[in-house]
C-alpha cells in the first residue's frame, strides 16, 4: 500500500498496522491461524498461491475451476479432448515446483456448468520454488500452440498489466524470450518494492 501510494503520488493519510512475530518467508499455514477465505473461490493456501497464475487464463474462454471443489487448481475446456497428451506437454517444460495431471471436470457453475470439459489438475510440489505467473504464461502458450483455433488468449492483457510481456505472448515469441520479458519486469519489480518491505 505504501508502495502504491507513493508511486502514483496518492493523496490519502495510510495507515499500516504490522504484524507480530511474522517472517517474510513465512507461509500463511505455518502461523497456526485459521485460514479465512479471502473469496468463495480460494478456499486453501495452494489455491491462493495458483491464483496468481491460473488467474491470469480466468479472462479467455478456459475453466479456471470455478464451480468445482478445485478452483485454480484445474484448468480445462470442452475442446481440450486429450488431457494426457496436454499433461505430458506442460510436465516436459519442466516448470519447477509444479506437476500436470489429465482431468475430465464438470463445473457446476461459471464457465461451462454443466458440461465435461478435459484439462489439467495442477499440484504443487514446491511452493517455494513454483513461479505461479510463469506457470499461467507456459498453460497459455501451450494451449495456443495446441488448440489456436479455439483458444482466445488475447483477454489475458485484462489482467497481465505487464504490455512488454503480452505483446511477446500474442506475437508468439519463443516461451523462453517471453519469460525473460516476465524476469525482467519481476527484477524491476523487486527493486522498486525493497524500500517499502516492513519485514526483512
Amino acid at each position: 500500500a505504501q508502495m502504491v501510494m507513493a508511486e502514483r503520488k496518492l493523496p490519502v493519510k495510510l495507515t499500516v498496522v504490522p504484524l507480530d512475530r511474522w517472517q517474510r518467508g513465512q507461509w500463511f499455514d505455518e502461523t497456526g491461524l485459521p485460514w479465512v477465505n479471502p473469496s468463495p473461490n480460494i478456499r486453501t493456501p495452494t489455491q491462493a498461491l495458483l491464483y496468481s497464475g491460473v488467474g491470469l487464463l480466468e479472462a479467455t474462454n478456459l475453466s479456471v475451476g470455478r464451480g468445482t471443489e478445485l478452483p485454480f487448481e484445474v484448468v480445462g475446456a470442452p475442446w481440450i479432448s486429450d488431457p494426457q497428451t496436454l499433461a505430458d506437454a506442460m510436465n516436459a517444460r519442466g516448470l519447477a515446483g509444479v506437476l500436470f495431471q489429465p482431468i475430465f471436470f464438470t463445473p457446476t457453475s461459471s464457465v461451462y456448468a454443466g458440461r465435461s470439459v478435459g484439462g489439467v489438475q495442477l499440484s504443487v510440489t514446491d511452493r517455494d520454488a513454483i513461479r505461479p505467473v510463469s506457470v499461467g504464461l507456459a498453460l497459455g502458450r501451450e494451449l495456443t500452440e495446441r488448440y489456436g483455433a479455439h483458444f482466445r488468449p488475447a483477454a489475458i492483457q485484462n489482467l497481465l498489466v505487464n504490455r512488454s510481456t503480452m505483446w511477446s505472448f500474442l506475437r508468439g515469441d519463443p516461451f523462453v524470450r517471453l519469460l525473460a520479458w516476465a524476469d525482467a519486469a519481476h527484477g524491476s519489480f523487486l527493486q522498486r518494492r525493497a524500500s517499502y518491505l516492513l519485514y526483512k
